[in-house]
């Protein structure tokens, strides 16, 4: 398949999927604290297709895949909609009408949704094809280094370090590296049996400061099936460590510490859908999973028209007792689309620039 049909189908696969799950999980939440929800629609613009359910639920499908929503019924406001809207409202079933709380947990549910899906996306991996595993097994050894004249070989699996166990390779390089023109007695595993060897580190200047190299690499990576509950645990620890390490890499991009031109946009996600599926449906698992922690973070940040600043406009309802003034509301969705919009340009830049786009047009222009 050729590789721009190949980025787009698998764009369109992913993106879907995330979309369809997240705006899932506003209806769950809205059908469960008692609210109608009128259209559940994937992709915005012209309907492609679209079906109506017993519950007066009109399910669409749109042409333009780049997100989805969820029409609450009465969402918008006794002050907002017209006479002739008001009179057609379900009594009991609109969203105005509910408590803060209520409104709260039903906009709160779709980023909820997109992290649960990351789990389950990951303990599906784990159950089928296996956990990755930490592992000390040495994958190649440098010509002429410390481990080749100590005898390491690939494929041994170190033990233990100066009498210390060792079960990952970071292990064996927090061990080695402080211990520059020291001996160090190494304990491996080779073909079932155990044997002990001796190396000395070299040394080596990284950025001014000596640290010790023993010349070996990791092997391959090991993967461990687990069972469906160990798995939903692991699946539900990587999810909070891609959380946390996409906040700490936000928090470096906003800190000055860290380019911003990793940020990317829907032309980028679309070029590494084609590449990731083209390794196969774990990696595209593996990836989308990913994805569905961004997206529930990207919709918790606190910018109105985000599910973030409506969380944030009810939790100042429930502390003043009564809704922030029309007008504060108003300015505060303005200067939400306009922050999403420079954002959107910005990574759509990023985007451009990786693919190369802006050196060529560059080039055309002299």
């Amino acid at each position: 398949m050729p590789e721009p049909l190949r980025s787009i189908l698998a764009f369109i696969v992913v993106l879907g999927v995330l979309v369809f799950i997240h705006e899932l999980g506003h209806y769950l939440a809205a059908r469960w604290r008692g609210v109608h929800v009128e259209v559940f629609s994937i992709g915005f613009g012209r309907r492609i297709h679209a079906w109506t359910d017993r519950q007066g639920t009109e399910w669409r499908l749109a042409w333009l895949p780049l997100g989805g929503f969820v029409k609450l019924h009465g969402q918008e406001g006794p002050e907002d909609a017209s006479q002739e809207t008001r009179a057609g409202w379900r009594v009991g079933q609109t969203f105005h009408d509910k408590p803060v709380r209520d409104r709260a947990i039903i906009v709160a549910a779709g980023p909820i949704a997109n992290f649960l899906l990351a789990a389950v996306l990951f303990a599906g991996l784990y159950m089928t094809l296996g956990q990755p595993q930490p592992s000390s097994t040495v994958g190649t050894v440098v010509a002429g280094s410390a481990a080749e004249r100590a005898g390491l070989l690939p494929g041994d699996r170190i033990v233990s370090l100066d009498g210390t166990p060792v079960t990952r390779f970071e292990d064996v390089q927090r061990h080695v590296q402080p211990r520059a023109g020291q001996a160090v007695e190494i304990l491996i595993e080779r073909d079932n049996a155990q044997q002990s060897l001796t190396a000395t580190p070299e040394p080596r200047d990284t950025n001014g400061a000596i640290s010790g190299v023993l010349g070996i690499a990791g092997g391959a990576v090991e993967f461990q099936r687990l069972n469906p509950i160990s798995a939903l645990g692991a699946g539900a620890n990587q999810t909070w460590d891609i959380t946390t390490q996409t906040l700490a890499g936000l928090w470096q991009m906003i800190a000055g510490q860290r380019g911003t031109e990793e940020l990317g946009g829907p032309l980028r996600i679309a070029q590494l859908s084609g590449q990731v599926a083209q390794l196969g449906v774990a990696s595209l698992v593996s990836f989308m999973a990913i994805l569905s922690v961004n997206l529930a973070l990207i919709n918790l940040f606190p910018i109105p028209v985000l599910d973030g600043g409506h969380l944030l406009f009810y939790a100042a309802e429930a502390i003043r007792g009564r809704p922030l003034p029309p007008r504060a509301i108003e300015y505060g969705f303005r200067a939400g689309f306009a922050l999403l919009i420079a954002l959107f340009v910005f990574a759509t830049w990023n985007d451009l620039s990786s693919l190369g786009v802006v050196r060529w047009v560059s080039g055309l222009a002299g």
